[in-house]
């Protein structure tokens, strides 16, 4: 499935909700789905700046694809990751650098956060992308 694909999935997701407590609501069961990232990763290196709440983020690369692993010690910003992680993990990188997301100005998510969780998503969008930037360069030169 392509990266619009699961975004037009998650737009009719929470388009079935009619207010943002509800939606809210969503994205913290969301967020009790997420896959447990592994211990070892939850450490300062992998912290993402300027997050309201700790969130740790994890990229491994196989077969030409980024796995991300993630973790948030608050319940809402667990849910956005989630978010992010089922709409970009398993990406080559250069889809991820290519993604535009317009599936959180759809939803309506930065415009119902605080400015500091607004900024937390920011944040973690720059990251992923930033690994996916990190492993081309890292592939490219494998190559060369």
């Amino acid at each position: 499935m392509s990266i619009k694909e699961v975004e037009s999935q998650v737009i009719s997701e929470f388009e079935m909700f009619d207010d943002w407590t509800d939606k809210y609501n969503y994205l913290i069961e969301l967020g009790k789905s997420i896959p447990a990232i592994d211990e070892k990763y939850k450490q300062p290196k992998y912290l993402i700046k300027g997050c309201q709440s700790q969130v740790w983020l994890h990229a491994s690369y196989q077969n030409g694809k980024i796995q991300f692993t993630a973790d948030s010690d608050a319940l809402i910003t667990k849910g956005i990751v989630s978010l992010l992680l089922r709409v970009l993990s398993d990406r080559t990188p250069d889809e991820i650098i290519n993604s535009d997301l317009n599936f959180i100005d759809k939803i309506g998510l930065k415009d119902h956060l605080s400015p500091t969780r607004a900024n937390g998503l920011t944040n973690m969008i720059k990251q992923i992308k930033l690994y996916a930037m990190a492993f081309k360069a890292k592939n490219q030169k494998n190559q060369g």
